[in-house]
């Protein structure tokens, strides 16, 4: 008997740890606002959520896509982006774009289990999900990477791919792409800035 919480998913589940998000969005800014010299924007979440579904190969049309945010007390809010509350703005809605329908959910670690075990818990009920055929993970890699990789090198049947800061540290069966990119088109640093 299978005592995993059944829960629907869609067809494609991005899972995303709030605080290594936060991290990243933050580091970027402050570094590329020194070195260009200028302020950047703050991060429109429907363009970051657009742009890192495009560089994980969704391609326009009637998609599904279920965003599933971990976070704890300290990461409630998306650093630099609007709406950036995971609890009172973000949990339950969904938007329309030539790429399908977004739906956010934020799942707050609080009282319960640390953001890790929490975010870890939500990669094993996904990838059993027989409902989902992608996965796109944006995982704490520095506090916690090993587990996720060691989860995602076992999967069977389902396309993933992995946002991170860094390349992985041992040779992986699975897509991965640099978090960076998608972060700094949000923000506004165009290319010939570079």
């Amino acid at each position: 008997m299978n005592d995993k919480p059944q829960i629907k998913l869609s067809e494609t589940v991005v899972l995303i740890d709030a605080a290594f998000l936060n991290f990243v969005i933050t580091d970027i800014k402050n570094y590329f606002e020194k070195t260009l010299q200028r302020s950047l924007q703050e991060i429109d979440l429907s363009l970051f959520t657009s742009y890192l579904t495009l560089d994980a190969g969704i391609n326009e049309g009637k998609n599904e896509v279920q965003f599933l945010f971990v976070y704890d007390k300290e990461s409630r809010h998306l650093q630099h982006c609007q709406p950036s509350d995971l609890q009172e703005e973000l949990n339950g809605v969904a938007f329309q774009s030539p790429y399908g329908e977004f739906s956010f959910a934020g799942v707050p670690s609080e009282g319960m289990v640390s953001r890790e075990d929490l975010f870890m818990d939500l990669l094993s009920v996904v990838s059993d999900s027989v409902d989902v055929k992608r996965m796109i993970v944006v995982s704490f890699n520095e506090e916690y990477g090993k587990k996720v990789t060691d989860v995602l090198q076992g999967l069977k049947g389902k396309e993933v791919m992995q946002f991170r800061m860094n390349e992985p540290e041992i040779p992986v069966n699975y897509k991965w792409d640099m978090l960076a990119f998608p972060v700094m088109h949000s923000l506004g640093i165009r290319a010939e800035e570079l």
